[in-house]
This record gives C-alpha cells, structure tokens and sequence, in this order.
C-alpha cells in the first residue's frame, strides 16, 4: 500500500470506499454522542435491567466493531485476530438476551383457570360413569327397600309439617295452611304410586 517514490496519491478506487467510511464514522460518532454525553451510572439507573444489559452489549459490540475497523485500515487480517472471538461472544448475549425478551412477550398460562378446566371436566367424567352406577344400584335396592323408603318418606313428611306449625305460629296462617295440603297431596300421590308398580 505503502509506495517509496514518494507519490501520496490515494488510488482512485480506494478514494469512495474511504469517503463512505468516514461518513459512517460521522454518523456513528452523532448516534453515540448522547451516550457519550451521559455517565454510566446515571443512565443505567433509568433503565431496566433488559434495557441496560441490551445498551452494555450495544455499546460493546460497537467499540469492538471500531477495533475491527482499525486492524482493516492497519492492513491486520482481524479474522485471525482475537477480536473475532470477542464479537462472536457478543452475538452469542445479543442473542440470548432476545430470548429473554421473546420469553416476556409470549403468552402465559393462567394455572388457576386450567384447574378450574381439568377438575370441571374430570368431574363430570366422573358423573357420566357414575350416574349408570348409581341407577344399577338403585334398581336392586328398590326391591328389597320399599318398606323403608315409603316409612322414611313418612317421617320426612313429619319433620316438615312440624316445620311448617313452627314457622306458621304468629305468621300467615292461610299461606301455611296451603303449604301443609300440597305437601300432604304430594306425599299421598307419591305413596300412591309406588304401591301401584
């Protein structure tokens, strides 16, 4: 690159590749002025700890991507330079901390509402095979408990006219009076039937 003669004129093809890189340099140098500008601390207490770690790698990747530049210009290969390596490790966080930001904006799975899900769906599950379970039980049952059933429909007829005079005392009596007579039909009728099957 270098000539001895003594001729310092920059070749022609090399004169647009340098005019872009020193308007990138420009531009680069007005992107990182306000983070110049700043302290460290000071910014880092404004941000969260996503944002924070995401401008440190950033700020990194940018200053060794300015050394890469420098070892080019200097005539160094940086691909066999250890800067190489320290980009690759930069990549390899930026990439990672994007896992990290993706993993925040997925949707999350509500538990509670999932258990409600599961257990309404294993019970009624459970009530479907229970409810033929059930009627087979019952159906042996009703022969043999007959008598039992009718002398317990009987007491339960008792306990609630007895109810229904307790609640009835000082109240509407016309209104209870009702009550007990479709309670007593309904018992009636109910008996009725079973002696009929």
């Amino acid at each position: 690159m270098a000539n001895n003669t003594g001729n310092t004129e920059i070749p022609t093809e090399l004169k647009g590749k340098l005019a872009a890189l020193d308007t990138s340099l420009t531009g680069l140098e007005s992107s990182l002025e306000p983070l110049l500008k700043t302290s460290l601390s000071e910014m880092s207490s404004k941000l969260e700890p996503l944002d924070c770690a995401k401008m440190d790698l950033v700020a990194a990747y940018a200053i060794n991507s300015l050394f890469w530049v420098y070892l080019n210009v200097n005539g160094i290969n940086p691909k066999e330079h250890p800067i190489k390596q320290e980009l690759d490790r930069i990549r390899g966080y930026m990439s990672r901390v994007k896992e990290i930001q993706d993993k925040a904006k997925a949707p999350k799975l509500d538990k509670e509402a999932s258990k409600r899900f599961v257990k309404s769906a294993l019970w009624q599950a459970a009530l479907k095979k229970a409810l033929p379970e059930q009627e087979k039980q019952i159906g042996t049952k009703a022969s043999t408990s007959q008598s039992k059933t009718d002398n317990s429909k009987s007491q339960i007829w008792k306990n609630a006219h007895k109810n229904s005079n307790a609640k009835g005392k000082g109240a509407n009596t016309g209104s209870t009076q009702g009550q007990k007579r479709h309670m007593e039909s309904n018992c009636n009728s109910k008996k009725k039937a079973k002696r009929n099957t």
